[in-house]
């Protein structure tokens, strides 16, 4: 301890004994909080109490759109809290989240995926290049958007889209599939 003191001492010139990080508090986004509670709502009523489980699949994207989906689960979104969770296997999804466009190496993968899960599943396209092919859209490496490979029911464009806008798009899902 006293080295390091005196390390600081030789470096700035100075003991360096205050804090380094400051605490800054964030608001939390209304719109994500009301629309969170409509789902919780829905997905109650749906599904008994249980979660909403859905299985994220990478069909070739940047991970522009995995960093949103993991943005779902930190600490300041927290979708648990709504009735939400992200599982492994897509034999217990309820949903599936496709993201990239399909690649030519990820579109039998992408079709496994797809037959593993149960069904009726809903399949949610997520990004540009999900819904349209985005940048890739006549690459020769790229099948094209989602909906060439397996059926999808809802779409959230955007490069990528935000948590609110990915959470708005389950809503959408979840409203589409309650009529039905």
């Amino acid at each position: 301890m006293r080295i390091f003191g005196l390390m600081n001492i030789l470096l700035f010139g100075k003991k360096v004994t205050e804090k380094k990080t400051d605490f800054f508090p964030m608001e939390k986004d209304e719109i994500f909080e009301e629309i969170g509670k409509e789902i919780k709502e829905i997905i109650g009523n749906l599904y008994g109490g249980r979660s909403l489980r859905i299985r994220a699949v990478d069909a070739g994207s940047t991970n522009a759109e995995e960093i949103e989906l993991t943005a779902l689960n930190n600490a300041y979104y927290d979708i648990d809290r709504f009735g939400l969770s992200f599982v492994a296997s897509p034999r217990h999804a309820d949903m599936l989240f496709v993201t990239g466009p399909v690649t030519r190496n990820l579109e039998k993968a992408l079709l496994t995926t797809y037959e593993a899960a149960p069904h009726p599943c809903i399949v949610v396209a997520v990004g540009d290049g999900a819904c349209n092919g985005g940048m890739w859209k006549d690459s020769y490496a790229v099948v094209g958007s989602v909906d060439k490979v397996i059926p999808v029911h809802v779409r959230i464009l955007g490069d990528p889209p935000n948590p609110t806008e990915i959470l708005k798009g389950i809503l959408q899902a979840l409203k589409s599939s309650k009529m039905k």
